[in-house]
């Protein structure tokens, strides 16, 4: 059943048009992923189709009766408190409790932070029964637990959905279908055969054929162009009698350039930072605690007496639940809060960096060239370059940074945090709204960056990329470092009981109390075994996806294997993935019990 037709859509901002001529449908079953630069207009697209925005041109049809659900990038809430706005008793407030809200039953929607009101919007959203839902950035300002849940949820969701997110992991996992817009126009991406990958997957392997035609074309265009121009520099006696026709073509072929990609060259992330010594920061009894105030009558401990030393070359992920106080860390480290008790040693050369989730710094009445100008009255030859590096061309330099997308004004937050030219960089939700593109770009660049890193993010692809070791708050205050980056962690949390992992519902019974079941330890002889099994499987899956990889990029125009090879790959890396894991948790088992597996 069609739930949504929408036909020969166009919209377009004050400053530039976004796309033109966008057809689809949403039926029964369809998970739609929406994919594009940061400002192509993927917001815009939703809008239009919930009936919130509309069109330059062209018509959104909805089934009679169907029942929408809408989650709009910045949700309005009913005024009350947040037990009402949500409702359905217990359901409510145990999908409340799953999305990190549960200790906030009570507070009025008119207080809650932006991510509250997205947490509790959706919440609203999945305690009902709807035939198609329409969800902007459904994951931000949603922990790891609440992704999980969130992505199990959708990914049995049976009605219509399409939704627009930079988490790849829940892309991959979630859609069978990804509409992709690029430079005006919309690409839909299905996967195909019996047991087709994700719609992400299809996505990858058709945007890599699109870009190598385009590449072809662009080749093909210089040899031609070359060619017709060494025919119109020979003699001027010889110029004088060619046909005017072949001339005219000639100049308009050595004019005209093949359609590339969107944007013109890798993103400028490669600014230089300053010489970092040897001497980074040192939290020394670092604690810190929320005084009682109107919104919360008991004080709020988020971080007990903490010592860690952050040096050179340090990658950090910062993990915990909603409200665990992971924010409040980095404004710790960057003088924004001044700790209870301890200290904070901070070297001589160091300079800080700090790419905040909430664009403090950003003065949304500037315009993008201003904003980059900073004090000087127009932008350098510098500053002009740098803003085409971070791809603000053209009219987009004009633009005030209240029209910019919430990606668009992210990236210009990155290119002003870079600018200053850090060596200590402080990341607080760096993937929130960011392009696919841009994240790729950023992961890129922190891998050779020299420089102490900290990241607070709850993208899986993205810590997995970045850190290689963790500090996991639980919400109480404790701290505790775990090696092995978000995969140790993640295998750390599975051997712990439930309750340990995550807040549990509140019961008005008391139930009685019993230890949790363990698993008995392995001896040692067994776990030297399993690792070795462990890490075979690893290296055999690991394999079989670079030969994979390697076979999609020889697939080039062939539709049928391409398609063929990128369910394979969707697979394969499935494999990689939970081989991966298994091997950590066994390490990390082993290296508890002191054994050597050298």
């Amino acid at each position: 059943m069609i739930l949504i037709d929408a036909q020969s859509l166009s919209a377009s901002r004050p400053n530039r048009p976004l796309f033109a001529d966008v057809s689809l449908t949403v039926s029964d079953g369809d998970r739609i992923g929406v994919v594009g630069l940061n400002g192509c207009g993927k917001s815009t697209l939703l809008r239009i189709l919930s009936g919130d925005y509309s069109p330059d041109s062209g018509q959104v049809h909805k089934a009679r009766n169907a029942r929408i659900g809408i989650l709009a990038q910045q949700p309005i809430l009913p005024a009350g408190t947040v037990r009402d706005a949500v409702g359905e008793e217990w359901r409510g407030e145990a999908m409340l409790d799953r999305l990190g809200m549960s200790g906030m039953l009570d507070s009025s929607t008119q207080e809650l932070s932006g991510g509250q009101q997205k947490r509790v919007a959706l919440a609203m959203l999945l305690v009902q029964e709807w035939d198609a839902l329409i969800l902007d950035e459904p994951t931000n300002h949603l922990d790891l637990d609440a992704i999980a849940y969130l992505e199990e949820w959708l990914a049995n969701y049976r009605g219509g959905l399409i939704l627009v997110t930079h988490d790849r992991h829940v892309l991959d996992r979630v859609t069978n279908k990804v509409l992709e817009i690029d430079r005006g126009k919309a690409y839909m991406h299905v996967p195909m055969g019996k047991t087709a990958g994700s719609g992400y997957a299809a996505y990858l392997a058709a945007r890599i054929e699109r870009e190598e035609r385009a590449a072809n074309a662009e080749q093909i265009r210089k040899n031609l162009a070359r060619t017709e121009l060494a025919w119109l520099r020979r003699g001027a006696p010889a110029r004088t009698t060619k046909p005017k026709a072949r001339m005219d073509a000639a100049k308009e072929l050595i004019s005209r350039k093949a359609e590339g990609p969107a944007r013109s060259g890798e993103l400028g992330l490669s600014l230089g930072s300053q010489r970092l010594g040897s001497k980074g920061v040192e939290l020394l009894g670092v604690s810190f605690t929320w005084p009682a105030n109107e919104k919360s009558p008991a004080p709020h401990t988020v971080l007990l007496p903490l010592d860690h030393q952050l040096e050179p070359g340090d990658r950090l992920g910062i993990v915990g639940p909603n409200g665990a106080g992971k924010s409040t860390l980095l404004d710790l480290i960057s003088s924004r809060l001044t700790p209870n008790s301890g200290h904070i040693d901070i070297g001589s050369t160091v300079k800080i960096g700090y790419y905040d989730q909430l664009g403090r710094d950003l003065v949304v009445t500037q315009t993008v060239r201003e904003a980059v100008a900073g004090d000087k009255v127009t932008p350098s030859v510098e500053d002009n370059n740098l803003m085409r590096r971070f791809w603000f061309d053209g009219d987009s330099q004009f633009a005030p940074i209240s029209t910019l997308s919430g990606g668009e004004r992210r990236r210009l937050q990155l290119l002003l945090t870079l600018i200053e030219q850090p060596n200590v960089l402080l990341l607080d939700e760096p993937t929130n709204d960011l392009d696919l593109d841009t994240l790729r770009a950023l992961e890129e660049y922190l891998d050779d960056w020299p420089g102490i890193v900290v990241v607070v993010s709850h993208d899986r692809v993205f810590l997995d990329r970045t850190v290689n070791e963790v500090l996991a708050l639980d919400g109480n205050g404790n701290a505790e470092i775990v090696r092995g980056g978000v995969a140790g962690w993640l295998a750390m949390r599975a051997n712990k009981p439930k309750s340990q992992n995550a807040p549990q519902l509140r019961s008005t019974t008391t139930a009685p109390s019993a230890k949790p079941k363990t698993k008995p330890a392995k001896s040692a002889s067994t776990l030297i075994r399993l690792v070795a099994q462990a890490e075979k499987s690893l290296a055999q899956a690991n394999e079989k996806q670079s030969k994979l990889l390697a076979e999609l990029a020889l697939a080039k125009g062939d539709h049928a294997a391409l398609a063929k090879v990128s369910e394979e790959l969707a697979a394969a890396q499935a494999v990689v993935a939970t081989a991966e894991e298994n091997w950590i948790a066994l390490a990390a088992e082993a290296e508890a019990q002191g054994l050597n597996l050298g």
